[in-house]
């Protein structure tokens, strides 16, 4: 399937690429295969910030599924703590989180029923240098394929289907219930990556649920079986490799308050999706009482400049007024502000309005961070 595409051809065509070759003269350049020889070029240059090499085999739908090799390095330091030999990835993909497993284990399974997949998993194998898989291309539910695998630990990170209402392990693919009914005979030790947004009690093991937080971001969300588990909820914060633990014996701190104090506090939607707002307070002094809670920010606040690698970031605060888009720009232009960034929860075209207005003939070297807590502005700026 890629025989004949050469690394050489693929180069060409990153630079071809780059230098803006439409399809037809793309076509022209690269002759046969020229689709997927673009395909991979343009999966290449999108990964540049997910990898550290830059001569990875993958289409694009294998790049938007393959684990950030931060993320893929992390999970496998884990698991090397729990000292385990074997490792089956029963829906491999391009084979980027299997090839980081398989450098902490002795031997490893990489299963997968697209053969293409399985060929740029190979090829990413040989670029990291590992040789310890043994690649099966096949159905991994077959009862041949998990006659085959030996293996202690299994691990799935099944495909998702187009945005549902709601996430359900039935709906992935594939299904976890499915492979933990196959492989459970085998093995109690299983790894699900799951869609964050999936609701704990529509998973029916013990285990625990890691939420891990990548430069900010809400990246993945890891479910280990009680074999492998080390708490009930846990969050991560990637690069920085902090982690945070449910701990039910913990006095209850979080209080609520509507007034900002003179600093806030950004968390990391991993710590908030884990439910761990109680534990973060704690290893934070327990000075910070929450301001706003929202799908995509949540806020501490309080008197101290507390600068930590558990928050997202820190940010004092400049004042508080109405939140009116021509007041906050008066302010702003007054103060010697020129650039604003909008942390505010609002549908798309009313917040494309509101930044122009705020933005108008701003100027200056200062960064200002407008935040929308009920109908008051708060105007800040990062520490």
């Amino acid at each position: 399937m890629l025989e004949g595409i050469t690394e050489e051809k693929v180069r060409e065509a990153v630079e071809l690429i780059k230098r803006g070759f439409d399809e037809k003269k793309l076509r022209a350049r690269l002759g046969k295969d020229w689709e997927l020889i673009a395909e991979i070029a343009r999966a290449r240059i999108r990964a540049r910030d997910k990898f550290s090499r830059d001569d990875l085999w993958m289409d694009l739908e294998g790049l938007r599924y393959a684990t950030h090799e931060i993320v893929a390095k992390y999970r496998a330091e884990r698991l090397k703590e729990f000292g385990v030999k074997s490792l089956a990835d029963v829906s491999c993909g391009v084979g980027i989180q299997l090839i980081f497993y398989a450098m902490k284990v002795e031997n490893a399974y990489g299963i997968d029923v697209d053969p293409l997949k399985i060929e740029f998993a190979k090829r990413n194998a040989e670029r990291y240098g590992v040789e310890n898989i043994e690649f099966i291309n096949a159905d991994s539910l077959a009862p041949e394929t998990v006659e085959r695998v030996d293996a202690e630990v299994i691990f799935s990170d099944p495909a998702r289907p187009p945005e549902m209402p709601e996430r359900r392990l039935e709906d992935l693919l594939p299904s976890p219930l499915e492979i933990y009914r196959a492989y459970s005979p085998k093995t109690d030790s299983f790894i699900f990556d799951l869609p964050p947004q999936m609701r704990r009690e529509r998973v029916p093991w013990k285990g625990e649920f890691e939420y891990i937080d990548l430069y900010g971001h809400l990246n993945r969300l890891t479910f280990y079986t009680e074999p492998l588990a080390r708490a009930g909820r846990s969050a991560v914060i990637l690069p920085a490799g902090v982690r945070l633990e449910s701990d039910p014996d913990l006095e209850n701190i979080v209080e609520w308050t509507t007034e900002p104090g003179q600093y806030l506090y950004e968390i990391p939607q991993a710590v908030d999706y884990a439910d761990l707002l109680n534990e973060l307070l704690h290893k934070l002094g327990g000075n910070a009482k929450m301001l706003l809670r929202e799908k995509r920010r949540v806020l501490a606040t309080g008197d101290e400049p507390i600068k930590s690698p558990y928050l997202k970031r820190t940010y004092a605060v400049v004042t508080v007024l109405p939140f009116h888009p021509v007041r906050i720009n008066d302010l702003l232009r007054r103060e010697g502000f020129g650039r604003a960034t909008l942390k505010i929860s609002v549908p798309d075209e009313e917040y494309w309005r509101i930044r122009k207005r705020i933005e108008a003939n701003l100027k200056g070297e200062r960064r200002a961070f407008v935040f929308k807590v009920g109908d008051k502005a708060i105007i800040a700026e990062a520490l």
